[in-house]
Parts: C-alpha cells; sequence; structure tokens
C-alpha cells in the first residue's frame, strides 16, 4: 500500500476521514483540540500539493438523528483556528448542499461535510451511503485511527470505492499502526507492559495476546486485588472479581509458561473510604485490613516498579496504577510517568494508549516525555487484543 507522502494531490479533491470527535463544555466550545491538531499535517499535505480538502468525521452519538447542539457548524472555528485557514461546513452530508459545496471546492480550501452520524447509513455501513460519499472526491485518506475499530460507511465502506493508486492512510494512522507494530512485533527487548485498570476480564484478551510479544508484566490499578485474592492474600474491601481468581492463577500460570517475569505490587495506600479525605495507612497488597480499600501502590513498589522500567527497551503503559484523579493516591501513577520519562529520553520506546491512562498522561504533563500517545481508545485496545480493525483491513484490499 502506497504512503501519503507518494502521492501529489494537485488540483485534485481529497476524502479525507478525520476522528473530530472532540469533547465540548455547555457552550459547545471545545475543550480539547489534541485529535484536530494531530490531523492537521495530513490535511496540510493535501493543500500544500494544491489539493482541496473534503472533511468526514462524526461528533457524539446522534443515532442517525439531526441534533443542533451536535452540529458540526459548532466545532468548525476552533478546527479553522488550528489549520489556519476559514473551513466551510455543508448543511447536510450528502445531500444537495454538500454535493453543491464539493462541486465547487477551489485548490487550498477545505470543506467538511455535516455530522456523519445524522445519517442512520453511516453506522450501517450502507454500501449505497459509502458510494455516495466516494463521489464527493477523487482520493480518499483514511486518518482516523479512533474510529477504525467500526465498520462503519466512512471509515470501512468507502475504501472499497478507491483502488490502491487513489487511497491511502494519513500521517497519524500511519504513526498509530507503527507504534501498535514496535509493542508488539518489532520493539527492541526487553519489552515491558504497564496494565492497570480496575477489572482483569477487560484486560484478559490483551493480556493473552501480549504475552508471546513482551519479556516483562507489571500489573497495577483494581485488577491488583483479584490477583492477589487468587494468590491467598487479604484485600479488605478493595475492587475484586471474585469470579475471575481462576483466571488470574491461569494468567500467571501462562505468563510463566512464556518465560514473562510478572511484578505485582508489594504495599499499597489503603483508605478507609473512596474519597480523597480518607483515613489512609501504608499496609502490604496482601494484608489489607477489613473495611480498607486499595487506592494507589506504596513506596516499596514503587521502588520496585521503577527499577524494572528502567531496565526496558520498549514500553507499553495501558491504565494508571491507582486512582490517579484524587490527588492523596496519584503517587504511584505520577511515579510510573517519571520512570518512563527517564528511560526514554535514554532512548526506550514508550507507548501510552487506553482512555484512563492517556488523561494521566495529559492531567500530569507526561505527553511531551514518552514516545507517542495513542489518539484511539478502543481502536488502541482492539489492536492490542490482536484484532484486524475494519478501517485498516479495508484499505489494505484492492
Amino acid at each position: 500500500m502506497k504512503k501519503l507522502d507518494q502521492f501529489n494531490f494537485k488540483g485534485k479533491k481529497v476524502l479525507i476521514r478525520v476522528d473530530f470527535n472532540v469533547p465540548q463544555d455547555n457552550a459547545l466550545r471545545v475543550t480539547d483540540k489534541t485529535r484536530i491538531q494531530a490531523a492537521k499535517p495530513t490535511i496540510m499535505k493535501v493543500l500544500e500539493d494544491g489539493g482541496s480538502v473534503i472533511l468526514l468525521t462524526h461528533l457524539g452519538r446522534p443515532k442517525g438523528n439531526k441534533s443542533d447542539e451536535l452540529s458540526l457548524r459548532h466545532i468548525a472555528g476552533t478546527v479553522s483556528d488550528v489549520l489556519g485557514i476559514v473551513v466551510d461546513v455543508a448543511t447536510d452530508v450528502v445531500g444537495e448542499d454538500a454535493k453543491a459545496k464539493a462541486a465547487a471546492l477551489s485548490p487550498g480550501n477545505v470543506l467538511m461535510l455535516e455530522n456523519m452520524r445524522f445519517r442512520e447509513e453511516e453506522e450501517k455501513g450502507s454500501k449505497d451511503f459509502a458510494e455516495q460519499l466516494a463521489a464527493l472526491g477523487d482520493y480518499y485518506i483514511n486518518d482516523a485511527f479512533g474510529t477504525a475499530h467500526r465498520e462503519h460507511a466512512s471509515t470501512a465502506v468507502i475504501a472499497q470505492f478507491f483502488d490502491q493508486d487513489h487511497k491511502a492512510f494519513g500521517y497519524l494512522m500511519d504513526k498509530e499502526l507503527a507504534a501498535i507494530d514496535k509493542v508488539l512485533h518489532s520493539g527492541e527487548k526487553p519489552v515491558l507492559a504497564i496494565l492497570g485498570g480496575a477489572k482483569v476480564s477487560s484486560k484478559i484478551t490483551i493480556i493473552d495476546n501480549i504475552l508471546p510479544a513482551i519479556d516483562k508484566l507489571i500489573i497495577g490499578g483494581g485488577m491488583t486485588y483479584t490477583f492477589i485474592k487468587a494468590q491467598g492474600g487479604e484485600v479488605g474491601d478493595s475492587i475484586c472479581e471474585e469470579d475471575k481468581l481462576d483466571l488470574a492463577l491461569k494468567i500467571l500460570e501462562e505468563a510463566k509458561r512464556q518465560n514473562v517475569e510478572v511484578y505485582l505490587p508489594t504495599d499499597v495506600i489503603a483508605a478507609d473510604d473512596f474519597n480523597n479525605g480518607a483515613k489512609t495507612q501504608i499496609v502490604p497488597v496482601d494484608k489489607i485490613p477489613e473495611g480498607w480499600q486499595g487506592l494507589d501502590i506504596g513506596p516499596d513498589s514503587i521502588q520496585k516498579f521503577q527499577q524494572v522500567i528502567s531496565t526496558a527497551n520498549t514500553i507499553l503503559w495501558n491504565g494508571p496504577v491507582g486512582v490517579f484523579e484524587f490527588e492523596n493516591f496519584s503517587k504511584g501513577t505520577k511515579a510510573m510517568g517519571d520512570a518512563i520519562d527517564e528511560v526514554t529520553k535514554k532512548g526506550a520506546f514508550s507507548l501510552v494508549g487506553g482512555g484512563d491512562s492517556v488523561a494521566a498522561v495529559k492531567q500530569f504533563g507526561y505527553e511531551d516525555k514518552v514516545s507517542y500517545v495513542s489518539t484511539g481508545g478502543g481502536a488502541m485496545l482492539e489492536s492490542l487484543e490482536g484484532v484486524k480493525l475494519p478501517g485498516v483491513a479495508a484499505m489494505e484490499k484492492s
């Protein structure tokens, strides 16, 4: 498949599927421009070649119904500011206004079609709808990694209407796929995965898929306590999946079979309530008293985990190791960030992906201190689970 830099879009109209499903405040102002900024290089490549751009994106979950508050008119100003060019917005998706504005689009200009999900055919993956979209442009670029796990009309189905000389991944999509490949296939060893989050059940397919690719595994966050209880430890009132104790033991056995070293916390900061102002004590991870719950890793665990991180050359960080949203229980997650920052400075590759870990990285200012922060939550997780994303598979077909 051709890379974007192999194309010249002079005089051509280019459909670019982006992921501008951005957060907004009550006044519908964009509160985080990250996804728009991430798509800018791809858009500018087309414009600088002398082509014109037709942007396709969704916003929110309108479920096939028009909704004024989910209209892309409300984000157009921010998109214009980021790109440095006024972006026109069609009043429909493939209706008369969209067709007229697309036909009249001149080189150097950008048109954004209305919210893809205002049409129910989008989420249904309608071939007819995808063909109508395809007819608006000469080329198709998929730069929406965040929606690549959906078999929707504008992300997967549309690709069949363009041959390999008329479609490509955008720069962002390429970066995302390369980052995941580095962790799963081509990264320099030793490869370390740091998995946090509340539930073992939500991470089991990820663990199964990455065990053959990694050398070391740090387990933190709420799912720690399922593993500890499975091994006979006392976890007090900590979150624990009682029905997953056998599964936790199987994971540990499989890791041992594949020569993957597993590291669990040795001590935790336990609290007598789930809030920032709760009373706390540092206790061994397997001796948490009744009425207390582990909300962060303790100092011994921090030291141990930082030592493990310091030896890694490739790192995947998916999930915080404590309730970082509470200041008093954020120390462990910050310590992981500091350690990853240090080893990244020395040449290691570090990938952060998954909603909560990305939120933590942004909150504590580590975005520029790791190698790559994924923009796609669900798509990132499904990739790590070994799923071939529909939006990727469709692009690779002739």
